[in-house]
């Protein structure tokens, strides 16, 4: 390999590593401007939580499942409406 194809090889990984970085920094800022708001989202939307028998997300198997959570703008929670009420913070105990 040539010294000038190495040196290019080299400059596109250490961008292409300076866009990840940027791209994580942001994620967890992002992650920082949201909250866990519990009984809000649709069959199969939640992000995470949704009670026993389930691995994580997208496994909510009704609508507005009370012990699934989708992440929402900090401070939005108990204002999010629902036909089943509004959102929480905590799980919501829901009848099946």
């Amino acid at each position: 390999m040539t010294t000038t194809r190495r040196n290019t090889l080299l400059a596109i990984a250490g961008a292409m590593t300076a866009a990840i970085a940027a791209t994580a920094a942001s994620t967890a800022s992002q992650a920082a401007d949201m909250e866990k708001c519990y009984g809000v989202a649709l069959k199969g939307q939640n992000d995470c939580a949704a009670g026993e028998g389930t691995s994580c997300a997208g496994t909510s198997t009704i609508d507005y499942q009370g012990n699934s959570w989708k992440l929402v703008p900090k401070g939005t929670c108990v204002t999010t409406e629902t036909p089943l009420g509004p959102g929480s913070l905590e799980p919501i105990k829901r009848p099946a």
